[in-house]
């Protein structure tokens, strides 16, 4: 269990509005094609496949694959909500820890339609019902909203009241995604925007949460090839990635009575505390850092739980560009899920891609010097955190 793991190989389309996507199936096909190419490896290399997504039937994870061959290896589906993408990379990176496997692929893809995200299941208990339950209990008469909206909303109102911030901070941090995400050919919105738009576009959430502060739907898909320092070796694997360590961690509990935690700020602290123990680095050494923005509250609550600023220090951070390239960290230098866009199942896998590039130096106008360590961080509720940490 104490083999080193690497990522050999990235794949990605376009992410693109819910109008513009393709079948989920060609989507996945050209993510796990691109990314056996930058590998320089066959499909029948691969001995086993995860694929991740949220909105489909059960083997769609099937359907994809099938395209590439059908080779007869494990393939298996995984639903973990928005952090589905990098539990895939985590199951892939297990087979080879296990010496199961040496080569594994991990692909995500979504298929989104318009709107805010609802349940397609609502005949049944919801996955994000203790939650729910207890921010009604917290803020009774709380609105009503979707799910995400009320619960990144709530931590938005209850940051802005812990921390004393401007409210525009989150617009400001929106602001800064936009800017990124303009040196990223691969990201739904590249056009600039002002902190002055972002106040005045509608709120989904009061008193704080603004349409321009919430990451769009949206259609993608993204692959890894995953294997043992020694398959590396013998495909010639010299701009490989090392996973240094990796951790996973689930809501701790449900009585907790900070909408901020409900909102996942304590599973991320859990997991990045985990990441950073394992690869024996603090957050200070990590140049790059690709977190999951899926609101811009999440992002500024997340700077905590990383260990990237003290209690009620996000304001600071951003007044200092801490941020941003010129800063301590360049923090989604893709234009994160804000503006590259977050069609969940290939979202961690996505931040996977920008973090290899990176590391690789291959990242053109969006390049952060000198990076040889990053940091991934994906979300989903319900819920799931991952950290990864990965080394040039």
């Amino acid at each position: 269990m104490s083999q080193e793991v690497r990522v050999l190989g990235v794949g990605m389309t376009r992410f693109t509005k819910p109008a513009d996507g393709e079948p989920y199936e060609i989507m996945a096909e050209q993510a796990i094609r691109a990314a056996l190419a930058d590998a320089g490896i066959g499909y029948d290399q691969v001995q086993q496949a995860f694929a991740s997504y949220v909105f489909g039937d059960s083997a769609c994870g099937q359907v994809a694959l099938y395209r590439l061959g059908m080779t007869g290896i494990p393939v298996v589906n995984v639903n973990n909500n928005c952090s589905s993408g990098s539990s895939a990379l985590l199951l892939a990176r297990q087979a080879v820890l296990s010496g199961l496997a040496e080569c594994a692929l991990a692909v995500g893809f979504e298929q989104m339609r318009p709107g805010a995200l609802g349940a397609v299941w609502d005949d049944r208990t919801s996955p994000l019902l203790l939650m729910e339950d207890r921010l009604e209990h917290i803020m009774p008469g709380v609105i009503p909203a979707p799910n995400a909206h009320r619960l990144f909303g709530a931590a938005a109102a209850a940051y802005i009241a812990a921390s004393g911030a401007d409210p525009a901070l989150f617009a400001r941090v929106a602001v800064k995604s936009r800017r990124h995400a303009g040196n990223n050919p691969l990201a739904v919105f590249r056009n600039p925007i002002t902190v002055e738009e972002v106040m005045a576009s509608p709120l989904i959430f009061p008193p704080w949460l603004r349409r321009l502060e919430a990451c769009p739907p949206s259609c993608g898909a993204a692959a890894a090839i995953v294997c043992s320092e020694p398959f590396a070796r013998r495909h010639g694997g010299e701009r490989s990635v090392r996973i240094l360590a990796q951790a996973m961690s689930t809501d701790r509990d449900a009585r907790n009575d900070n909408p901020i935690d409900l909102a996942g700020a304590q599973m991320t602290r859990s997991a990045a505390r985990q990441a950073y123990e394992q690869a024996g680095i603090g957050p200070e050494d990590v140049p790059v850092i690709e977190l999951h923005d899926c609101f811009t509250s999440n992002e500024v609550i997340s700077y905590e739980g990383l260990g990237l600023c003290s209690a009620a220090g996000a304001e600071q951070l951003v007044d200092d560009g801490d941020n941003t390239y010129g800063g301590r960290w360049v923090i989604n230098p893709s234009g994160g899920l804000m503006s590259k866009g977050h069609p969940l199942g290939a979202t961690g896998l996505a931040q996977c891609h920008e973090l290899v590039t990176q590391l690789r130096g291959r990242a053109d106008a969006r390049q952060v010097p000198g990076a040889r360590l990053a940091l991934q961080h994906n979300l989903g509720l319900g819920g799931a955190c991952v950290v990864t940490i990965y080394a040039a």
